[in-house]
């Protein structure tokens, strides 16, 4: 293999996945609408029915004719004859006539001729069959009309939907109990190195514990997605060809270490040993991060990530978790794929703030230093944080614990100015 890496932007990362497989899973499942939330729609749903179903009261009070109480005031009340009662959740025939009104309670169903509701504590009753209001109401006032907040056979959610706590609760309430979703991705994570031991263990000199195993299985979970950790694995071919090969069934696989240059990484001859197209890139220009591996074997994406705990946690946020979530129905905006027909647009969180302090940078690649956010007083343009830098080598894993987030210096700038206003990516 070559000793050197010929680095690829970022968008040449999703143009060769975008050319060389099918992003989004094809396959769907049925669930129950209660099982449903953060998962991805496979079908656009229409409304079955309207929503409220019938034209009801948002008030207790007295259903009416709004243009019966026009004028009136504490010094000019109205008078209205009480002719029955409407109790919530009960379906009712009765009908107004000019100067009538129903007591009626909240979410109860509104009489024929009544358009407004008088709220109950604006009422006095002056006997068994009689009442005077001060206020007038205006149609329409407190009442939710039949459809009013869905029609039958409005589209309601469009197939790639992320499903949210609102969208539980809609689907209830309109008796949709069955959804049809995308089936979630499974996620192969490997370990490569000799000198990596599990967590339980205790480590001998020369020896570390395995941390991105872990750090990517739970940017896996905290995705929705399932994680499939096969372990670590020892520098030989064989073995690790042995665990790639096993591990193709799942929709993603994740290498950890074994992506830089050396002479025991012999990722790359592993993957293309292992079908076609085999290997696509080695090589990235973003920092940390370089000496990233991409491989597609038989539809399957394979990343090789970096083995520093900090340049393999860039990549997965900017490249493995958007993958895994279009894997999962979402779409990222892959551009030059005529296979992607996901429907969500990806995005992250971004806060502004203030550089607390200059940062150089390597032009020609893309760098994301991690940073603390710091509140502060509203500056003159409404900006409220500064933004600590959090510098260290890529091989340590507390300047992303300390971090609240990053910011990215573009692949042309050689760095940023102190006071400087940036955007912040969340974690």
């Amino acid at each position: 293999m070559s000793e050197f890496l010929d680095l690829n932007s970022p968008h040449m990362f999703w143009k060769l996945i975008a050319e060389n497989m099918n992003i989004c899973i094809d396959s769907t499942e049925i669930i129950n609408f209660k099982e449903s939330i953060n998962r991805v729609l496979a079908k656009d749903i229409h409304s079955p029915e309207d929503l409220p179903p019938f034209t009801r009261s948002t008030v207790d009070g007295f259903a009416v004719r709004a243009i019966d109480t026009a004028g009136a005031s504490s010094s000019l009340p109205v008078y209205l004859k009480v002719t029955g009662k409407i109790a919530m959740g009960s379906k009712t025939n009765i009908s107004i006539a000019s100067g009538e009104v129903v007591k009626i309670a909240t979410g109860g169903m509104m009489p024929a001729g009544a358009d407004a509701v008088i709220m109950v504590e604006y009422t006095e009753y002056l006997d068994d069959h009689t009442i005077e209001t001060g206020s007038a109401v205006a149609a329409g006032e407190n009442v939710v009309w039949k459809g009013e907040d869905i029609k039958k056979g409005e589209l309601l959610l469009s197939s790639g939907h992320l499903l949210r706590p609102q969208d539980v609760g809609v689907l209830a309430g309109l008796g949709i109990i069955d959804v049809k979703v995308y089936k979630k991705p499974e996620v192969a994570i490997i370990s490569s190195g000799d000198e990596l031991i599990s967590p339980e263990s205790e480590p001998d000199m020369g020896q570390i514990r395995d941390i991105n195993s872990y750090a990517l299985g739970a940017t896996v979970q905290k995705n929705g997605e399932n994680t499939r950790y096969i372990g670590i694995i020892k520098d030989s071919f064989s073995r690790l060809q042995e665990a790639v090969k096993n591990s193709l069934t799942s929709d993603l696989v994740l290498i950890s270490g074994g992506s830089s240059v050396g002479l025991k990484d012999m990722t790359i001859d592993v993957l293309n040993s292992l079908g076609k197209p085999g290997v696509l890139l080695h090589g990235i220009s973003i920092k940390p991060g370089k000496p990233t591996i991409l491989a597609v074997i038989d539809n399957t994406p394979v990343i090789g990530l970096p083995g520093h705990p900090a340049s393999s946690w860039t990549i997965s946020y900017n490249l493995v978790r958007p993958l895994i979530m279009a894997l999962g129905g979402r779409d990222i905006g892959v551009e030059d794929n005529s296979n992607y027909s996901c429907n969500v647009n990806f995005s992250s969180k971004i806060i502004k703030a203030k550089l607390e302090r200059n940062l150089v940078s390597d032009k020609g690649r893309e760098q994301y230093v991690p940073v603390k956010l710091i509140f502060k007083e509203k500056f003159k343009d409404d900006i409220k944080y500064i933004a600590r830098p959090i510098t260290g080598k890529s091989s340590l894993i507390t300047t992303l614990v300390e971090a609240d987030g990053f910011i990215k210096i573009g692949t042309y700038r050689e760095g940023l100015s102190r006071g400087e206003e940036i955007k912040v990516i969340v974690f």
